[in-house]
């Protein structure tokens, strides 16, 4: 029988089990390595501490992470209208994220409009300080007055503004799993994608919209 403390995640036929027992007494870079993976941070002089975010091997932990989740919800840097991809601007894969999921998001004011220009209206436009803030706070709602949310993934954002909101998640509001989807990693995440090239994001980025196809 499995502990209730345990970690499930299924990737594609498998599931990984994890107690929390065996991570606590882990380096970031050793429980990296029980993934498959050793990564650092993309801005190295930054040291983030012992603990660090699990590394993202296959797209579809995200997925399960998701599926998984009662509460979830994706917070947006004003990046998502610049970057562009193959199949259109960071924005248009969030959406597809978004309507795929069904997870409402939390942008920048002034990407908001970004959002409505292209009749998504599941938006709510919020400072980035005041949505960390409101992330941190146990009495907080949510965005559609849910409750607290479980599960944030973080995307579009300056290397260094991700940064420092994960990591003010990490100490004062442990109970949310935190997820970056960028393309460099952040430690400071529960689980992040590791550095990786804009065509890998990508295919990363497609792999996950294809997986929350699947029911």
């Amino acid at each position: 029988m499995r502990s209730s403390k345990s970690l499930r995640i299924r990737v594609g036929k498998k599931i990984l089990y994890r107690t929390q027992h065996y991570y606590r007494g882990l380096s970031g870079r050793e429980v990296n390595k029980s993934m498959g993976v050793a990564v650092e941070p993309w801005q190295t002089a930054e040291i983030p501490g012992p603990k660090k975010a699990l590394s993202i091997n296959n797209p579809q932990i995200v997925t399960s992470l998701i599926k998984r989740s009662k509460n979830p919800i994706i917070v947006v840097g004003h990046k998502a209208a610049e970057i562009q991809l193959k199949n259109g601007l960071l924005i248009d894969y969030i959406i597809r994220i978004s309507e795929k999921a069904g997870i409402p998001i939390a942008s920048t004011p002034s990407l908001q409009s970004e959002f409505i220009k292209r009749g998504f209206s599941r938006v709510v436009g919020m400072p980035l300080v005041d949505i960390a803030n409101r992330l941190v706070d146990p009495e907080w709602m949510g965005l559609e007055g849910k409750g607290m949310h479980d599960l944030a993934i973080f995307v579009g954002f300056t290397y260094y503004v991700g940064w420092l909101i994960l990591s003010g998640l990490k100490h004062f509001s442990p109970q949310i799993k935190t997820v970056s989807i960028d393309m460099h990693y952040q430690p400071h995440a529960s689980w992040s994608l590791p550095n990786m090239s804009l065509n890998d994001w990508e295919k990363n980025l497609e792999a996950l919209i294809e997986g929350l196809e699947v029911k």
